[in-house]
């Protein structure tokens, strides 16, 4: 049975990592009513991996391209930098309220449903009401709207706002087009990501066990397959139809949960 859960949480991670549903709120959601125990975060932090290498390895092309253009193509360095000027606030964000946010924000239910409702009515406003596009492309973002991305990526620290429902909510209102703000949430998660990993790694000392071994290695595969298999699909899906399926399925879970919440 435990191989069975972290089977599905890892799906679960996989399929909402990069969907502006917030991952946090699903695996805090479904782990506590299913009763999974995960001292110290451990399985948590690690399934985490496979979905960053599976954005990693389908945008494995642009990524060299990137790196072996930044001694001396301009576009490469200009993208690059893009990605460094967005990711800079939750670095700092990160460093100050990293501890907090883990062990005070994450055992809120009533704030993360908040997050969750409050982030779906944004969300349709924003696809309502947002400025027109002006930038298809994700490589074509200005330096400044960037930084402004970046910012909205901060909100992320909140459970329940979505890492990727906030930095598109922020690249549309930097007039991005939906296809290009979902695709630069893409490339700005690999290095949020990784940062994110490595700093909640550290932290983990004696809670990586060789007994749970198997079962982190099964969350990570089924994490890895299945953002592998969403990713793509949601790119296209969001260019041709926006996000308001997805703002309302937030509104419609955080809900459900101050519901199960009142009830209690």
């Amino acid at each position: 049975m435990t191989y069975f859960l972290a089977a599905l949480l890892g799906v679960i991670q996989g399929l909402t990592e990069f969907l502006p549903v917030s991952s946090t709120a699903h695996l805090l959601v479904v782990g506590r009513l299913v009763g999974y125990a995960d001292p110290g975060g451990v399985f948590t932090v690690m399934i985490q991996l496979g979905s960053i290498l599976a954005v990693m390895w389908l945008y494995r092309a642009k990524i060299v391209a990137v790196v072996r253009g930044l001694p001396s193509d301009r576009d490469a360095q200009r993208f690059a930098l893009v990605i460094l000027v967005a990711l800079l606030p939750a670095v700092v964000a990160g460093a100050l309220l990293g501890e907090y946010v883990q062990t005070v924000l994450y055992d809120g239910l009533r704030l993360i449903a908040a997050a969750l409702i409050a982030g779906g009515v944004v969300m349709l406003l924003v696809e309502r009401f947002g400025p027109a596009p002006v930038v298809m492309d994700a490589d074509k973002i200005p330096i400044r709207s960037a930084a402004g991305v970046g910012a909205c990526q901060v909100l992320a620290f909140v459970p329940g706002v979505s890492r990727s429902g906030a930095t598109i909510v922020g690249g549309m209102l930097m007039r991005l087009d939906r296809g290009a703000a979902a695709e630069l949430s893409f490339f700005l998660a690999m290095p949020t990501m990784v940062a994110a990993f490595m700093y909640q790694l550290a932290g983990l000392g004696e809670q990586l066990s060789p007994e749970r071994a198997l079962e982190i290695m099964i969350g990570f595969v089924m994490a890895f397959v299945s953002a592998a298999i969403v990713v793509k699909p949601f790119l296209r899906f969001v260019r041709r139809s926006g996000f308001a399926l997805f703002a309302w399925y937030r509104i419609a879970f955080g809900a459900a949960l101050l519901a199960s919440i009142a009830a209690e």
